[in-house]
């Protein structure tokens, strides 16, 4: 008996060590892309223009699937559509070290993309169906820890990689990591789950994916083209087909999203303030990069460890923060975390072309408190809200609109940075292409402080709506909120 057990609790351990290995590699390539920008447009000759979508396009992808790909768990398996991620996550990383010209380096980074959110969405029901309620506690606590850990490695090994590597490394290190923890995978991880027949609403993927595409094209047209009709075209037909995608998704049995959601009355501000807070905290790390390295002169190593400490205590403060958020309730810690970022950004808008750097490394901290008092309190305060039945459903709500607010952020600051000099000059500056002379660097500094009062102004929106719900939360013996879901709506993921 006690040999069976202990082999029991092996099986377990490799489990959970496969799914956070699998957190880890997909939040590792959310930030070490970023500094390898420079090298990878020099080495493939892609247009200033372009370049972007390589982020872009991983987190449009991401964002339009995770929901989608979850339901695929529901039909034919979530271990095996997990491990189905994790095969196509590791092909597409080996074909983005091959890559061989801009079209390629984009392409394989949209695949990857695809198995990133094949394992984003089937991780969390992984967990639930080999662990039991007693244990998926801990099993949790350790993904975090993994995307965490995932992110100081992004930004750490992207340092050290573009300094002293090619960039082809950025993708060819998830290749064996992958494929050891695929095989272990094969081995310990096994379907339990029940099969349930699903709809996917290929419709609302698709009006919302080119609606969103639309708007993104015409805001990095946005950025080296000054404004036209083209970029109007392009911006005007997104908006029109968000509007289409709104009326489908009311007509759907299961929708891609619930918008009948934002009838509870605590739903709504929390979603927002998630949509908000990705809008102005994803390019604060691109910002800070690209004033290091274009108006400091940092190695893109030496930028990465400036910002190390932040990473670390963030991954030290999101406990806590779940911790408050389970004992206070979540309205307090979400909105005094927004508050802490703004803190943050304010002092990033300060930033000169001579100011002492433990400043920025300072702020960075402040913001990464900011963030672990945010991030799992507002997550808590989606699952109090979720009426009975549909935590699936709200969980994937908050992940695309954080996810949207995330993909537009990078280009908004873009947009708004580029104000101060040319297009072109600016746009040339932001992916490494461009050095500096004192009187444009200061001008670009000038245009880096208008995107972190835009980020300002942004989590200030953010904290607005996640204060909203504090008069709910005062006045709470807060019963179960009402269920305003179709009745032919089961949960998902």
């Amino acid at each position: 008996m006690a040999k069976e057990m202990g082999t029991r609790d092996t099986r377990s351990g490799l489990a959970l060590l496969v799914i956070v290995i699998g957190v880890l590699i997909t939040a590792v390539d959310t930030t070490i892309v970023v500094l390898a920008l420079p090298e990878i447009q020099r080495s493939l000759h892609v247009g200033l223009a372009s370049i972007i979508w390589v982020i872009i396009g991983y987190l449009l992808v991401i964002t339009l699937l995770a929901t989608q790909l979850g339901r695929l768990g529901d039909m034919f398996g979530r271990v095996r559509m997990y491990e189905l991620g994790f095969f196509v996550f590791i092909v597409g990383s080996l074909l983005c070290a091959l890559a061989w010209n801009e079209a390629s380096i984009i392409g394989f980074r949209l695949l990857q993309g695809v198995g990133g959110a094949l394992v984003a969405a089937n991780s969390g029901a992984v967990i639930a169906d080999t662990f039991p309620p007693e244990q998926r506690g801990r099993a949790y606590g350790y993904n975090a820890i993994g995307w965490n850990i995932g992110a100081v490695l992004g930004v750490l090994l992207g340092g050290l990689i573009v300094t002293y590597f090619s960039w082809r490394w950025i993708f060819w290190i998830n290749v064996p990591i992958g494929l050891v923890a695929l095989a272990i995978a094969f081995k310990v991880l096994h379907d339990h789950g029940e099969r349930e027949k699903r709809r996917l609403d290929y419709l609302g993927t698709v009006t919302l994916g080119l609606g969103l595409f639309g708007i993104l094209w015409g805001l990095t047209k946005l950025t080296s083209e000054s404004l036209n009709a083209s970029i109007i075209a392009f911006v005007v037909a997104g908006l029109l087909l968000l509007g289409v995608f709104a009326f489908v998704e009311v007509q759907q049995n299961e929708p891609m999203l619930n918008l009948s959601l934002f009838r509870v009355p605590t739903m709504s501000p929390t979603l927002l303030a998630a949509l908000f807070q990705g809008l102005a905290s994803f390019s604060v790390l691109y910002l800070l990069l690209m004033y290091l390295q274009g108006v400091r002169g940092y190695t893109p190593l030496h930028a990465s460890l400036l910002l190390l400490p932040g990473y670390v205590v963030g991954g030290v403060v999101g406990p806590i923060g779940g911790r408050l958020a389970d004992r206070y309730g979540a309205v307090w810690p979400a909105t005094i975390g927004l508050v802490v970022q703004m803190l943050a950004l304010v002092i990033y808008a300060q930033l000169g072309t001579g100011s002492a750097i433990w400043i920025l490394s300072g702020a960075y901290v402040i913001g990464a408190i900011g963030s672990g008092g945010f991030y799992p309190a507002n997550n808590a305060a989606v699952m109090k809200a979720a009426p009975a039945g549909s935590f699936g459903i709200a969980s994937g709500m908050l992940r695309t609109f954080a996810n949207i607010g995330m993909v537009f952020s990078f280009a908004a600051a873009i947009v708004v940075a580029s104000g101060t000099i040319s297009k072109n000059q600016a746009f040339a500056i932001f992916v490494g292409t461009s050095k500096l002379s004192a009187h444009i660097g200061t001008e670009f500094t000038a245009g880096i402080h208008d995107a972190f009062y835009l980020s300002v102004v942004l989590m200030a929106i953010a904290a607005v709506f996640s204060a909203t719900n504090l008069k709910q939360h005062l006045s709470s013996a807060n019963a179960n909120p009402p269920n305003f879901l179709p009745k032919t709506v089961t949960p998902t993921e």
